[in-house]
């Protein structure tokens, strides 16, 4: 959208207890207008239907109420069953967009559209009041994305919605995204997340745990947080950035939980890009295998790569950051 416009609001919306307040009426209705097997359907009823609830206090027990609601949390089942609830929300005006997951709902809106948001917002309170869900819009946000090429000649974005506050950064599946499209305010969570962990460790060594699982506790807690969806935000770290994720690890180093001969933050980064495209390119129901390029059918030789997919075009700065093109052109750098 930044190709076309000038800027891009995204409105993160927040439905107050999601999972607990699925109506199983409204569910299975919807789930009866999907083409699955009978047996399945009425197994997924039997297993909604028939919940009860009572409180016991001071040995007294009260009278079972019949549970009309959730999808059960933690359940296999849950996450499915609100994605069938959600599958109809979608933007009221044509240019706009949403994307989903699980209870996470992102709505997204073209500088060309900015008139229609406060309408969006009220076409997903009213979709929200009929599904039995509450949106909060004081944990709602707006976020505006600007447009690099354009920057300084656009018009500015329109004023916040009435009902939404309007941020510089906002929290996506655990990546922090600030309006600028930098790595910068993520890094500066991993670190304050990492140095806790940190500290845990220490006490850890206190009590006498062993150097070898002091390193495997870090590899499996701090590692695995700086790793952490590494190809989503990676491409927008900046050099000062990877100065500041060294720094961390040299730290790490000295503190003896972290061997000098491991990798380095770039090392790190790399594995997990390798290990990333590996599951999408040799396994063909994952969800990104349909938006890799068709298979090459060039017959002389070239270079050798780890794939024989095709290479997107980089058309803007924007999408040499973007981790699908990124993973292709990885073995061209």
């Amino acid at each position: 959208m930044l190709l076309t416009n000038s800027f891009v609001y995204i409105i993160a919306l927040d439905f107050s207890k999601a999972f607990d307040s699925v109506r199983h009426s409204t569910l299975m209705d919807k789930m009866a207008q999907l083409a699955m097997p009978d047996q399945v359907y009425n197994w997924i009823k039997d297993f909604f239907y028939e919940r009860y609830h009572c409180a016991k206090f001071a040995g007294d027990i009260s009278p079972l109420v019949d549970i009309t609601a959730s999808v059960v949390q933690g359940s296999g089942l849950g996450p499915a069953a609100y994605i069938v609830t959600a599958a109809d929300l979608r933007p009221k005006c044509t240019g706009n967009s949403t994307v989903k997951f699980a209870d996470d709902t992102y709505l997204i809106i073209p500088a060309a559209n900015s008139h229609t948001r406060e309408d969006e917002v009220s076409h997903v309170e009213t979709w929200a009041d009929r599904n039995n869900l509450h949106l909060n819009c004081a944990k709602s946000h707006e976020i505006v994305f600007r447009s690099r090429r354009l920057r300084g000649k656009a018009d500015k974005p329109a004023p916040p919605c009435s009902v939404i506050e309007r941020v510089n950064k906002q929290t996506i599946l655990g990546v922090v995204v600030n309006s600028k499209l930098t790595a910068t305010d993520h890094i500066s969570y991993l670190l304050d997340s990492c140095s806790s962990l940190l500290h845990a460790i220490r006490v850890l060594r206190t009590h006498g745990l062993p150097s070898q699982s002091l390193k495997d506790v870090f590899h499996a807690t701090v590692i695995g947080k700086l790793t952490y969806c590494v190809p989503a935000w990676h491409g927008f770290c900046l050099a000062s950035d990877y100065t500041r994720l060294n720094s961390f690890l040299r730290r790490a180093v000295k503190l003896g939980y972290y061997d000098k001969q491991s990798a380095t933050i770039t090392d790190l980064f790399d594995d997990a890009y390798d290990a990333f495209f590996r599951k999408i390119l040799y396994n063909k129901q994952h969800v990104i295998h349909t938006y890799l390029p068709e298979r090459s059918d060039i017959v002389y030789t070239l270079r050798s790569r780890q794939h024989d997919k095709n290479l997107i075009p980089k058309t803007s700065d924007l999408n040499d950051r973007h981790f699908l093109i990124r993973l292709l052109y990885k073995d061209c750098y």
